[in-house]
Protein backbone atom coordinates (compact mmCIF):
# COMPACT_ATOMS: atom_id res chain seq x y z
CA UNK A 1 0.00 0.00 0.00
CA UNK A 2 1.32 3.40 -0.97
CA UNK A 3 -1.14 6.27 -0.94
CA UNK A 4 -2.05 9.75 0.24
CA UNK A 5 -5.26 9.91 2.27
CA UNK A 6 -7.35 13.01 2.97
CA UNK A 7 -8.99 12.83 6.40
CA UNK A 8 -11.65 15.44 7.31
CA UNK A 9 -11.51 16.40 11.00
CA UNK A 10 -14.02 19.02 12.12
CA UNK A 11 -12.68 22.32 10.71
CA UNK A 12 -9.71 20.93 8.75
CA UNK A 13 -8.69 18.28 6.25
CA UNK A 14 -5.51 16.40 7.07
CA UNK A 15 -3.13 14.97 4.49
CA UNK A 16 -1.78 11.56 5.51
CA UNK A 17 0.90 9.42 3.87
CA UNK A 18 0.41 5.66 4.19
CA UNK A 19 2.95 3.01 3.26
CA UNK A 20 2.98 -0.76 3.75
CA UNK A 21 0.78 -3.14 5.68
CA UNK A 22 0.83 -4.66 9.14
CA UNK A 23 0.71 -3.18 12.63
CA UNK A 24 0.55 0.61 12.62
CA UNK A 25 3.51 2.93 13.15
CA UNK A 26 2.37 6.55 13.48
CA UNK A 27 5.13 9.04 12.59
CA UNK A 28 4.54 12.54 14.00
CA UNK A 29 6.70 15.34 12.65
CA UNK A 30 8.07 18.29 14.59
CA UNK A 31 7.97 22.05 14.09
CA UNK A 32 7.99 23.61 11.54
CA UNK A 33 8.08 20.54 9.34
CA UNK A 34 5.71 18.07 7.69
CA UNK A 35 5.72 14.36 6.86
CA UNK A 36 8.85 14.92 4.76
CA UNK A 37 10.83 14.74 7.99
CA UNK A 38 10.22 10.97 7.83
CA UNK A 39 11.01 10.53 4.12
CA UNK A 40 13.62 7.86 4.79
CA UNK A 41 11.63 6.00 7.43
CA UNK A 42 8.51 5.87 5.25
CA UNK A 43 10.52 3.75 2.79
CA UNK A 44 11.57 1.19 5.37
CA UNK A 45 10.15 -1.02 8.16
CA UNK A 46 8.70 -3.89 6.09
CA UNK A 47 5.84 -5.57 7.88
CA UNK A 48 4.68 -2.26 9.38
CA UNK A 49 1.95 0.09 8.19
CA UNK A 50 3.68 3.48 8.25
CA UNK A 51 1.27 6.40 8.75
CA UNK A 52 2.74 9.91 8.51
CA UNK A 53 0.22 12.76 8.80
CA UNK A 54 0.81 16.40 8.14
CA UNK A 55 -0.44 18.06 11.32
CA UNK A 56 -2.98 20.84 10.95
CA UNK A 57 -1.16 23.90 9.64
CA UNK A 58 1.58 21.85 7.96
CA UNK A 59 2.32 20.33 4.58
CA UNK A 60 -0.76 19.38 2.62
CA UNK A 61 -3.16 19.79 5.54
CA UNK A 62 -5.47 22.74 6.12
CA UNK A 63 -3.98 25.73 7.95
CA UNK A 64 -6.70 27.55 9.91
CA UNK A 65 -5.91 30.86 11.57
CA UNK A 66 -6.61 29.53 15.08
CA UNK A 67 -7.51 26.43 17.07
CA UNK A 68 -4.00 25.04 17.70
CA UNK A 69 -3.04 23.20 20.88
CA UNK A 70 -1.38 19.94 21.86
CA UNK A 71 -4.84 18.61 22.74
CA UNK A 72 -6.14 19.55 19.29
CA UNK A 73 -3.19 17.90 17.55
CA UNK A 74 -3.76 14.75 19.62
CA UNK A 75 -7.47 14.71 18.85
CA UNK A 76 -6.64 15.08 15.16
CA UNK A 77 -4.33 12.07 15.28
CA UNK A 78 -6.94 9.94 16.98
CA UNK A 79 -9.36 10.95 14.23
CA UNK A 80 -6.77 9.82 11.68
CA UNK A 81 -6.38 6.45 13.41
CA UNK A 82 -10.16 6.08 13.56
CA UNK A 83 -10.51 6.89 9.86
CA UNK A 84 -7.87 4.28 9.05
CA UNK A 85 -9.39 1.62 11.34
CA UNK A 86 -6.37 1.51 13.65
CA UNK A 87 -7.21 0.52 17.21
CA UNK A 88 -3.70 1.11 18.58
CA UNK A 89 -0.35 2.16 17.12
CA UNK A 90 3.29 2.48 17.96
CA UNK A 91 3.74 6.25 18.01
CA UNK A 92 6.98 8.01 17.05
CA UNK A 93 7.35 11.77 17.42
CA UNK A 94 10.20 14.23 17.06
CA UNK A 95 10.47 17.45 19.06
CA UNK A 96 6.95 18.98 18.94
CA UNK A 97 5.79 15.57 17.74
CA UNK A 98 6.97 14.26 21.10
CA UNK A 99 4.88 16.88 22.88
CA UNK A 100 1.86 15.59 20.95
CA UNK A 101 2.69 12.03 21.94
CA UNK A 102 2.71 13.05 25.59
CA UNK A 103 -0.82 14.34 25.06
CA UNK A 104 -1.79 11.03 23.44
CA UNK A 105 -0.34 9.15 26.39
CA UNK A 106 -2.16 11.43 28.82
CA UNK A 107 -5.58 11.21 27.20
CA UNK A 108 -5.62 8.19 24.87
CA UNK A 109 -3.25 5.73 26.50
CA UNK A 110 -5.13 2.67 25.26
CA UNK A 111 -4.43 3.73 21.66
CA UNK A 112 -0.63 3.64 22.20
CA UNK A 113 1.18 0.30 21.97
CA UNK A 114 4.63 1.81 22.43
CA UNK A 115 6.30 5.20 22.07
CA UNK A 116 9.46 6.50 20.42
CA UNK A 117 10.45 9.96 21.64
CA UNK A 118 13.01 11.68 19.40
CA UNK A 119 14.83 14.86 20.40
CA UNK A 120 12.08 16.05 22.69
CA UNK A 121 11.55 16.94 26.33
CA UNK A 122 8.80 16.56 28.91
CA UNK A 123 9.15 19.96 30.59
CA UNK A 124 6.98 22.94 29.72
CA UNK A 125 8.54 26.09 28.32
CA UNK A 126 10.37 28.34 30.76
CA UNK A 127 9.51 32.02 30.85
CA UNK A 128 12.52 32.65 28.64
CA UNK A 129 11.36 29.93 26.27
CA UNK A 130 7.91 31.49 26.06
CA UNK A 131 9.44 34.85 25.19
CA UNK A 132 11.39 33.13 22.44
CA UNK A 133 8.18 31.64 21.02
CA UNK A 134 6.57 35.08 20.98
CA UNK A 135 9.59 36.54 19.20
CA UNK A 136 9.40 33.78 16.58
CA UNK A 137 5.67 34.44 16.13
CA UNK A 138 6.44 38.10 15.44
CA UNK A 139 9.19 37.10 12.99
CA UNK A 140 6.88 34.71 11.11
CA UNK A 141 4.09 37.25 10.87
CA UNK A 142 6.38 40.07 9.84
CA UNK A 143 8.87 38.37 7.52
CA UNK A 144 7.48 34.96 6.59
CA UNK A 145 8.56 31.34 6.73
CA UNK A 146 11.93 31.83 5.01
CA UNK A 147 13.04 34.12 7.84
CA UNK A 148 12.01 31.46 10.33
CA UNK A 149 14.23 29.01 8.46
CA UNK A 150 17.15 31.44 8.58
CA UNK A 151 16.69 31.78 12.34
CA UNK A 152 16.25 28.08 13.09
CA UNK A 153 18.49 26.10 10.76
CA UNK A 154 21.84 26.84 12.46
CA UNK A 155 20.47 25.40 15.71
CA UNK A 156 18.70 22.43 14.12
CA UNK A 157 21.59 20.71 12.37
CA UNK A 158 24.89 19.34 13.62
CA UNK A 159 27.99 21.20 12.36
CA UNK A 160 29.07 18.10 10.44
CA UNK A 161 25.70 17.93 8.71
CA UNK A 162 25.93 21.55 7.51
CA UNK A 163 29.53 21.10 6.40
CA UNK A 164 29.32 17.69 4.74
CA UNK A 165 25.66 17.20 3.73
CA UNK A 166 24.37 20.45 2.24
CA UNK A 167 21.47 18.59 0.65
CA UNK A 168 20.04 17.97 4.13
CA UNK A 169 20.14 21.66 4.96
CA UNK A 170 18.45 22.36 1.62
CA UNK A 171 15.70 19.86 2.44
CA UNK A 172 15.14 21.41 5.86
CA UNK A 173 15.02 24.95 4.47
CA UNK A 174 12.60 23.88 1.75
CA UNK A 175 10.30 22.19 4.27
CA UNK A 176 10.22 25.21 6.55
CA UNK A 177 9.85 27.58 3.63
CA UNK A 178 6.64 25.93 2.44
CA UNK A 179 5.05 25.95 5.90
CA UNK A 180 1.99 28.23 6.07
CA UNK A 181 2.52 31.18 8.40
CA UNK A 182 -0.81 30.40 10.12
CA UNK A 183 0.48 26.92 10.93
CA UNK A 184 3.83 28.25 12.16
CA UNK A 185 2.11 30.72 14.48
CA UNK A 186 -0.37 28.08 15.66
CA UNK A 187 2.36 25.57 16.45
CA UNK A 188 4.44 28.15 18.31
CA UNK A 189 1.40 29.09 20.37
CA UNK A 190 0.64 25.45 21.14
CA UNK A 191 4.23 24.79 22.22
CA UNK A 192 4.37 27.95 24.33
CA UNK A 193 1.20 27.01 26.17
CA UNK A 194 1.77 23.28 26.61
CA UNK A 195 1.67 21.72 30.08
CA UNK A 196 4.53 20.05 31.91
CA UNK A 197 4.51 16.33 31.09
CA UNK A 198 7.22 15.37 33.59
CA UNK A 199 4.70 13.88 36.09
CA UNK A 200 3.46 11.58 33.32
CA UNK A 201 6.81 9.86 32.86
CA UNK A 202 6.72 7.71 35.98
CA UNK A 203 3.19 6.54 35.10
CA UNK A 204 4.03 5.09 31.70
CA UNK A 205 3.84 1.32 31.33
CA UNK A 206 4.27 0.97 27.58
CA UNK A 207 7.62 0.24 25.92
CA UNK A 208 9.51 3.49 25.28
CA UNK A 209 12.60 4.35 23.24
CA UNK A 210 14.18 7.78 23.68
CA UNK A 211 16.48 8.97 20.88
CA UNK A 212 18.59 12.13 20.77
CA UNK A 213 21.13 13.54 18.38
CA UNK A 214 24.52 13.58 20.09
CA UNK A 215 25.01 17.20 18.96
CA UNK A 216 21.48 18.41 19.70
CA UNK A 217 21.62 21.67 21.64
CA UNK A 218 17.82 22.07 21.72
CA UNK A 219 16.77 18.78 23.30
CA UNK A 220 20.14 17.63 24.58
CA UNK A 221 21.23 13.99 24.81
CA UNK A 222 21.80 14.54 28.53
CA UNK A 223 18.20 15.66 28.86
CA UNK A 224 17.01 12.70 26.80
CA UNK A 225 18.92 10.25 28.98
CA UNK A 226 17.49 11.85 32.11
CA UNK A 227 13.98 11.63 30.71
CA UNK A 228 14.44 7.96 29.82
CA UNK A 229 15.64 7.34 33.38
CA UNK A 230 12.25 8.50 34.69
CA UNK A 231 10.31 6.03 32.51
CA UNK A 232 10.15 2.44 33.74
CA UNK A 233 12.07 0.17 31.35
CA UNK A 234 12.77 2.88 28.77
CA UNK A 235 15.75 2.62 26.43
CA UNK A 236 17.94 5.56 25.43
CA UNK A 237 20.18 5.98 22.39
CA UNK A 238 22.28 8.93 21.20
CA UNK A 239 22.89 9.30 17.46
CA UNK A 240 26.43 10.42 16.62
CA UNK A 241 26.74 13.04 13.90
CA UNK A 242 23.20 14.33 14.35
CA UNK A 243 21.74 17.48 15.86
CA UNK A 244 18.01 17.98 16.37
CA UNK A 245 16.95 16.00 13.28
CA UNK A 246 18.47 12.48 13.34
CA UNK A 247 15.88 11.01 10.89
CA UNK A 248 17.29 13.31 8.19
CA UNK A 249 20.87 13.80 9.37
CA UNK A 250 21.66 10.15 10.14
CA UNK A 251 18.78 8.22 8.55
CA UNK A 252 20.46 4.80 8.46
CA UNK A 253 21.40 4.80 12.15
CA UNK A 254 18.08 6.29 13.25
CA UNK A 255 16.07 3.81 11.19
CA UNK A 256 18.08 0.91 12.58
CA UNK A 257 17.46 2.04 16.16
CA UNK A 258 13.74 2.28 15.52
CA UNK A 259 13.68 -1.06 13.69
CA UNK A 260 15.46 -2.82 16.56
CA UNK A 261 12.97 -1.34 19.01
CA UNK A 262 10.00 -2.37 16.87
CA UNK A 263 11.18 -5.98 16.98
CA UNK A 264 10.65 -5.93 20.74
CA UNK A 265 7.10 -4.60 20.38
CA UNK A 266 5.71 -7.30 18.07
Amino acid sequence: MNRTVRVPVEDVELSVQERGEGPALLLVHGFPFDHGLWRHQLKTFPGWRRIAPDLRGAGGSSAPDNGYSMARYADDLIAVLDAMDVAAAVVCGLSMGGYVIFELLRRYRARVRAAILCDTKAEADTDEGKRGRDEMIALARGEGAASVADKMVPALLAPDTRAERPEVEAQVREMIGRAPVAGIVGALTAMRDRVDSTPLLSELRVPVLVVAGASDGISTPEGGAAMAGKIKGARFAAVAGAGHLPPLEQPFVTTRLIADFLKTVL
